[in-house]
Formats: C-alpha cells, sequence, structure tokens
C-alpha cells in the first residue's frame, strides 16, 4: 500500500513539473497579440508625454488627454509590466523618435539584464530531460524493475504462511480425525520422506478437500501449515482471475516456480472451483482465459514441469463442476470429504470453541451436541459466540444453559421480534398452524421429539415447531420421508379444520413437501408406477452449473411427465388425508396446546409431553412446572455465584497469607534487630 502511494505521488510530481514549464514557456513566448494593446496604442498614437518603470516593472505614465470642451489635460496612469524587455523590444525605437522629436520629455527605465544566447533555452532542456525521466520510469514499470506494477500483474498473490502465522495445529480441528490423519501422513512425508520411498511409495501430488460450506476445510489447510514444517503458500482461486490476457496462467507459473525453488512445499488454493470448472463449459468471452489458467495448472501438476516437491491442496464445496483432467490420479491423488460432524464431532468441536468462555455449572455440551443435528463447525462455533453475547446483555458474567439454548434457536430461525403487533386473529391463526405440526410430529415422527413450539415472528417465521431427531441419520426410508411431508402438511390441515379457511402462513411447508414428494419420484426411484429410474438430470449434484446444465434437455417424455406428475399429487394427497385424520383422532389436544401458546407464546419440550400424554392436565400446571423450573434455575445459579465468590475469598485470603509470609521472611534476612518486632506482628496476625 504505502509502495502504490509513492508510485502515485512520483507521476503526480512529475505532472506538476510538466504542466509548470509549460506554462513558463507559454509566458515566454512572443505572442502576436499583447496584454497591453492600450499601452501600445497610446505610445502609437503619440499621447504619452513623459514615463517611468520601476525596478518591479511598473510603468508609470503621464498620458495627454482632450477634454469634451476641447481642453488639453494631464492623465497618470499605472501599468504592470509582465517583461520589461518585451516592452523595450516592442516600443523602444519608437520611444527613441518620440523623444527626439519632444514629444515624450522625460522616460526612464532600468538597464534591462542581459542574458547569455543559451539562457533561453534552458526551459526546452529540462522539457525534454523530464521527458527522458518519465520514459525511463515508465520502461521500468514494463520491464518488471523495481517498484515495478504493470509487470507485477503477472505475478502471483500467493501468502507465505508460517506456523507461527498460522496459530492452528491439528490439535485445534475437532471432530475430522480421520481427515486429520490422511493429512497428518503428508506432512509426516514431507518431513520424513525415507520412511516412505525405501518401501517405493511416492509423495501424493494433490489433496482436494470437498465439503459443504462450514465444515473446516479451510481450518484443517491451517493447520496443515502450522504443522508442516516446510513453506505454505496460500492463494485463492479468484486471485488467478485477473481482466488482462494471460495473466492467470502466469499468475501460476509463477507460483510454481517460487515454490519449487524449495526442497518441499505446500501450495493451497482456496475456492479452487473460481478457475477448476468444466473446460468449454463457458458462457462469455471470458471462460477462454480461464481455460488458459486452468491448463498451466493441469500442466504444473503433472506435466513435463511438475516437480514431486510441491504438493497442491486444494478446497472447494462444489466438486461437481470440476474439470475431470483435474481430479483424475497424479493430480488430485486424494480427495477428502469433510462432512457435517456427528454428535462425537460436534461435542467435541463445543469444547475446542469454549475454551475462553466461562460457563455456569448447570451447562452440559453434550446435550447442546444432541440438539444440534446437522450443524457444521462454523456454525456451531457461532452458536457459542452467540450464547456469550446474550449473557453479556443479560449483565451475566457466565453462560448458561438458557443462553445456549437462546443462541441455538436463534441460529436456527433468526432473532425473535417480540416487539412485533400481531392482531389476535393472527395470534390464533398461528397458534393452531404450530400445534398442527407438533402434533402430527408426536404421533407421526416419534424418532424426531419435539423441542419448543413458539408463536413468536423470528426471522421471517410468523412462528416455529422445532424437533430434533434423537439420533444422526445417515438414510431415510420411504416411510420416513412421507411422515415428513404429512408433518409438513400438519399446519395447513390445522388451519383448514378449525379455522375453515387457509392462508399463505404454509407457503414454505407446501414447497417442501412438494420438492420431497418429488425427489421421491425422480430421484430416489420411490414409485411403483414410474419404478427405480432416475428421471431428470443424471448428475449427482441438486445445484445446477449453467455451464453444463444449460443446454441439456429432459430425458423423458411428455407421457412420463404428465405420470411423474401424477405420482407426485398422489403422494402428498395421500399425506394430506392421513395428516387430517391424525388431527381429528387428536382435536381435544390440538384446541389445548393452542390455547397454551394463545396465553404463553412458548411451550418446551416438558409441558408438550405431559400435555400429550396427560389429557387431565391443565393450563395452571404447565404454567406452574415453567415457574419452578425458573426458581430452581434461580436457586442453582445464585449458589453457584456464591460458591463463586467463596472460592476467589479464599484465593485472595491465600495470595495475602503469601505476601505477609514474604513480607516476614525478607525483613528477617535484612535486619536481625527486627525479628522481635517481626514476631509481635506475627502474633497480632494470628489473633486476628
Amino acid at each position: 500500500m504505502k509502495h502504490g502511494f509513492k508510485v502515485a505521488l512520483i507521476y503526480i510530481v512529475i505532472i506538476g513539473i510538466l504542466v509548470i514549464a509549460a506554462a513558463y514557456l507559454y509566458n515566454m513566448t512572443p505572442q502576436k497579440e499583447l496584454r497591453y494593446s492600450d499601452v501600445v496604442e497610446l505610445f502609437r498614437n503619440e499621447k504619452v508625454s513623459e514615463f517611468r518603470v520601476d525596478e518591479d516593472n511598473t510603468l508609470e505614465m503621464t498620458v495627454r488627454d482632450t477634454l469634451q470642451d476641447g481642453t488639453e489635460t494631464a492623465v497618470r496612469y499605472s501599468y504592470k509590466l509582465r517583461s520589461l524587455e518585451l516592452f523595450i523590444r516592442d516600443l523602444g525605437d519608437l520611444i527613441v523618435e518620440q523623444s527626439e522629436a519632444g514629444i515624450i520629455t522625460a522616460y526612464d527605465y532600468p538597464a534591462p539584464v542581459a542574458f547569455p544566447w543559451w539562457a533561453s533555452l534552458i526551459p526546452y532542456l529540462i522539457v525534454i530531460i523530464l521527458l527522458i525521466v518519465m520514459w525511463v520510469f515508465v520502461m521500468n514499470q514494463a520491464t518488471g524493475g523495481k517498484g515495478s506494477k504493470i509487470n507485477s500483474v503477472g505475478r502471483a498473490r500467493a501468502k507465505l504462511v508460517t506456523a507461527d502465522k498460522a496459530k492452528v495445529y491439528f490439535r485445534d480441528v475437532a471432530g475430522a480425525d480421520e481427515e486429520k490423519a490422511e493429512l497428518e501422513e503428508i506432512v509426516e512425508f514431507l518431513r520424513n520422506p525415507s520412511y516412505f520411498t525405501k518401501l517405493g511409495a511416492k509423495i501424493p501430488h494433490g489433496v482436494l478437500l470437498v465439503g459443504p460450506p462450514g465444515t473446516g476445510k479451510t481450518l484443517i489447510a491451517k493447520a496443515v501449515a502450522g504443522e508442516a514444517g516446510v513453506p505454505f503458500y496460500s492463494i485463492s482461486g479468484s486471485d488467478f482471475v485477473e481482466m488482462y490476457v494471460g495473466v492467470g496462467a502466469s499468475r501460476v507459473r509463477d507460483l510454481f516456480d517460487t515454490a519449487k525453488k524449495n526442497p518441499a512445499a505446500i501450495i493451497f488454493i482456496d475456492e479452487i472451483d473460481a478457475v477448476g470448472r468444466h473446460r468449454g463449459a463457458g458462457l462469455g468471452g471470458g471462460h477462454d482465459e480461464r481455460e488458459q489458467t486452468l491448463n498451466q495448472i493441469l500442466v504444473e501438476m503433472d506435466g513435463f514441469g511438475s516437480s514431486d516437491g510441491v504438493i497442491v491442496m486444494a478446497a472447494t464445496n462444489r466438486p461437481d463442476i470440476l474439470d475431470p483432467a483435474l481430479l483424475r490420479p497424479g493430480r488430485f491423488d486424494r480427495q477428502i470429504t469433510m462432512n457435517p460432524p456427528d454428535v462425537k464431532g460436534r461435542e467435541e468441536i463445543l469444547r475446542v470453541h469454549s475454551r475462553n468462555k466461562p460457563f455456569e455449572e448447570d451447562v452440559d455440551l453434550s446435550v447442546i451436541a444432541k440438539t444440534t443435528v446437522g450443524f457444521t463447525g462454523a456454525e456451531l462455533a457461532n452458536l457459542l459466540n452467540e450464547a456469550a453475547l446474550l449473557a453479556v446483555r443479560k449483565g451475566k458474567n457466565l453462560i448458561g444453559m438458557t443462553d445456549l439454548e437462546e443462541a441455538m434457536i436463534k441460529v436456527i430461525v433468526g432473532p425473535a421480534k417480540r416487539s412485533r403487533v400481531i392482531t389476535e386473529a393472527e395470534r390464533k391463526l398461528t397458534a393452531y398452524h404450530e400445534a398442527g405440526h407438533a402434533i402430527t410430529t408426536w404421533v407421526r415422527q416419534p424418532e424426531s421429539p419435539v423441542h419448543q413450539i413458539s408463536i413468536i415472528p423470528s426471522g421471517r417465521a410468523g412462528g416455529y415447531t422445532l424437533s430434533f431427531p434423537k439420533e444422526d441419520q445417515s438414510y431415510m426410508s420411504r416411510g420416513m420421508m412421507e411422515n415428513e411431508i404429512l408433518t409438513l402438511l400438519g399446519g395447513r390441515v390445522a388451519e383448514a379444520i378449525i379455522l375453515g379457511d387457509i392462508s399463505t402462513g404454509a407457503s414454505n411447508d407446501i414447497q417442501r413437501a412438494s420438492q420431497l414428494a418429488r425427489s421421491m419420484v425422480t430421484k430416489y426411484g420411490m414409485s411403483d408406477k414410474l419404478g427405480p429410474i432416475l428421471y431428470g438430470s443424471e448428475t449427482s449434484s441438486d445445484e445446477v452449473f449453467l455451464g453444463r446444465d444449460f443446454n441439456q434437455t429432459k430425458n423423458y417424455s411428455e407421457e412420463t411427465a404428465s405420470l411423474i406428475d401424477t405420482e407426485v399429487k398422489e403422494i402428498v394427497m395421500k399425506a394430506y388425508r392421513d395428516c387430517e385424520q391424525v388431527l381429528r383422532d387428536n382435536i381435544d389436544r390440538l384446541h389445548f396446546i393452542a390455547s397454551y401458546l394463545m396465553k404463553n407464546e412458548i411451550m418446551e419440550e416438558e409441558q408438550f409431553v405431559r400435555a400429550m400424554t396427560e389429557p387431565d392436565v391443565t393450563i395452571e400446571q404447565l404454567e406452574e412446572m415453567v415457574a419452578e423450573k425458573r426458581r430452581k434455575s434461580k436457586e442453582e445459579n445464585e449458589a453457584f455465584a456464591r460458591h463463586l465468590e467463596e472460592l476467589e475469598k479464599q484465593r485472595e485470603e491465600e495470595r495475602a497469607r503469601e505476601e505477609a509470609r514474604h513480607h516476614r521472611g525478607g525483613s528477617a534476612n535484612a535486619s536481625p534487630f527486627a525479628a522481635p518486632l517481626q514476631q509481635e506482628d506475627s502474633d497480632e496476625d494470628d489473633k486476628e
């Protein structure tokens, strides 16, 4: 940044000097039209009777003038000459002639300074020298000299990351034991290659980290930088892309040339899909430049100019759009998939990110890990940070379990909007809508118990029903998917049964139910009429890549498309009818839960379970449960706070006794005569 400012300042100074020199030359050049034309005209019309020029080139003239009545008078004028030499050159002979003829009676001006003949060439020489200096400076920039900017466009912008700069190690990466083992092997290969080469093993040329956003791909790459002990060059895929032709390939060459200067080095390319997409898939003119960059990467990784000492690591969350030549063995030999962590991994991640956070005694991170199914490492770190912010907002010194639960809900559904004004009709509609979701979840999805129900607006939703699976699930059966569709329709069906009308509040539920039903038919082969056949894109990714999918057409006929629509409708409508039956069978519980929500706005898991299992329970009894829980939590927190105060008090007393012993020991060593006094102080301390 400082270097760029210096270069810009040099350009500004050069341009300023050129402007000043041009102005100076302009003023020195004789002009056909003089600005003092009136002065010249007075001299030529023989109106000037006398004049003098001061040292500062001020012309004082006495001019003859005729009034309207014919009387002649003398008028004095003053004029600032810009150049005495120009004045003498133009009027010198005329002044001599008029003086000899008696027209000018007196005049005086200083003798002009005589300059050597070459003095007039100095301004021209200055301009020529400045042009030469400027030309040399620009050529120096263009040829890559010191401070070059033009040629530096083709240089790689990679950052050299050392262990002290990385500040992240494998011990800081949790929930990815197998992934760390794969990378630890590569780090060990770089440190002790002889252990591997004696068995004929070759170091992998490339490692591709694949996974959804937030799963720790960049974090584990930073850990490799901290552990490797070899130069680690980090660069983003977008850093290769530039508006100039050939810059991307030039930066690739420069990056690998820099890395090859070391016996061993690691190059990490983050978001490699920016330059590694399918060749020939571009829709604009810029894709040719990107393909040149990709071709150069392919050559450097496994071509005639490749080096065995350079390992390339890359990260992407779109492996489906990468060029096949980039993924073959010899380039990216290993593909490490970073998936969202399981319950054990989530607990480990929570413990890593809670190292510098003080918690209350009742905090159990294993409970949070069980209720955050599907959370990535980044989302878990954000959850703990939100919990800390909530605790600070409440004026607390410790983070409690309630703070963590509130933060989890905030991360999932957004912040609660308690100040939003809601009509009684909207509250009733939302209460029955969410009660419908909760009851269908209880009946048809017992593996995912309801955690909380709320009719407080949060994010873009008017309310929510949170349910978390008891265990991590890798697969979903057809029955589970049908129950999921039924649960999604629970809110709409409750509105229709109780209110006799439907609203737009179920739009997202209907969208998700329709997508799930269509996937059952076209992707998962769960339709008896259509069979286990894939209909639609043959790629494994659900995300669209325009360059690949732009010209693709449906791989099934219009008749099949009509049958698909029929099957999707049948699945959804069957779930709708089953949902109606479930809610009518539990109509009293539907009214009870909706009434509780309209009065208290939030129903926790304990209250919901009791409401579904005890038909005779009352709203007041459930409210007493909440009050008792709050009282107990408050008492536990107060007791824990008192315990912390006692511990702090004990530490203070211990430090005071330690300081007193140190003071007495120092006084005894300083003077033997201080011993009796010291003993008296000690006795007084004991009495106290």
